[in-house]
């Protein structure tokens, strides 16, 4: 008989033993020659326009450089929250070594699964929390929408802009505000007014919210959502629009003015290739113009030259570090200052951005 002492003993070991075969990583499963396997969580359908889209696409860019040496598995329309740390688990738990959490409400769901799965390699994208083994990414949004604003302005026959907008988190109100301050850059007299719909993607939403903007005198809407609502309700209404995300001009041929475009795939590509060769590491890169992930999508042939003129020297400024969207002086929209003339806002101060800058109206939501 094996004294209870002996029996507790090996049990504390089975336990053990047991705990580390669940905590063990993916990446302790891959085998020399095994292609790496990559994980993609997605927040929305893939479709053929918008957030998911477009990481999709990169996704692909990815495997197209990196060949046989990687495999991947995406899951499309997974819900922020409960569900999405199901999924990130299952994938973690199926030998994804690398995985790809692509939606804000994601990041406390990836950081949980992260702690059971110290080897395996999580990169978050657009949050701010990290981990020995979490990554995040993001990318400079608000220098595609200052070009865009820009557009804008110069395009407007109301002086009003409309703006659907999914939440109000910093990434979301720089975005707008670095649209107010493009349009007020060529146009000092332009208002933004903005609806929020407290979702990413809806389409039906969305579309009612633009409609709604319409109907209060926005001749140009652009969008913070995943869908192409706005456009084709721009395209229906006969106004213009800016798309995000995606070249969404095949869905308003005479609305779609221009898009502000995410492009993933240089990131991806590197990120994988470091995971293969040993030697991926935590890092938070926030990319913009300058990395060629924020592009602007081709222009509508009613966009003047001289407006696409600016644009494109706008934009060449911003890559050489000439210029910055929100240098001072930055009020906002009820007249505090909140940057002096000459300063530019710095990073950190960007991403707690929770106010509205002069020209756009109301209040922001708390």
């Amino acid at each position: 008989m094996i004294p209870v002492a002996r029996r507790k003993t090996l049990a504390a070991l089975a336990a053990g033993a047991a705990a580390l075969a669940i905590a063990l990583p993916a990446a302790a499963q891959q085998k020399a020659g095994e292609p790496l396997k990559i994980g993609y969580v997605y927040v929305s359908p893939i479709g053929d326009a918008g957030w998911t889209y477009q990481h999709d696409v990169g996704r692909k860019e990815m495997e197209k450089a990196l060949g046989a040496k990687v495999t991947t598995k995406f899951i499309e329309s997974v819900p922020e929250g409960a569900d999405a740390e199901r999924v990130i688990r299952e994938l973690a738990q199926s030998g994804h070594n690398l995985i790809f959490t692509t939606s804000f409400g994601y990041m406390n769901p990836t950081i949980k699964v992260a702690q059971t799965f110290p080897k395996v390699h999580f990169n978050h994208a657009t949050g701010y929390k990290t981990a020995k083994n979490v990554g995040t990414y993001n990318a400079r949004f608000y220098e595609g929408r200052y070009l865009a604003g820009i557009v804008a302005g110069r395009m407007t026959k109301t002086n009003v802009a409309g703006y659907v907008a999914a939440f109000p988190i910093p990434e979301v109100v720089m975005g707008i505000n670095a649209f107010a301050r493009g349009m007020r850059s060529v146009h000092p007299k332009a208002e933004v007014k903005v609806v929020w719909v407290n979702s990413w993607y809806d389409p039906g939403r969305e579309r009612e919210a633009a409609d709604t903007l319409i109907s209060q005198g926005s001749d140009v809407v652009t969008h913070h959502t995943d869908s192409t609502a706005a456009v084709q309700a721009a395209e229906a209404k006969k106004v213009y629009a800016i798309a995000y995300h995606s070249d969404m001009s095949k869905y308003g041929p005479n609305a779609h003015l221009t898009a502000v475009t995410h492009n993933w795939g240089e990131y991806y590509t590197r990120t994988a290739q470091a995971a293969l060769d040993g030697k991926w590491k935590m890092e938070s890169p926030w990319m913009g113009i300058k990395e060629n992930v924020i592009r602007m999508a081709p222009f509508n042939k009613a966009v003047p030259q001289d407006v696409q003129d600016l644009v494109k020297k706008t934009e060449a400024d911003i890559k050489a570090g000439k210029f910055h969207p929100f240098t001072g002086p930055v009020k906002d929209n009820e007249g505090k200052e909140r940057l002096a003339a000459g300063k530019t806002l710095d990073d950190g101060t960007l991403n707690k951005m929770d106010y509205y800058v002069e020209g756009v109206q109301g209040k922001l939501p708390k």
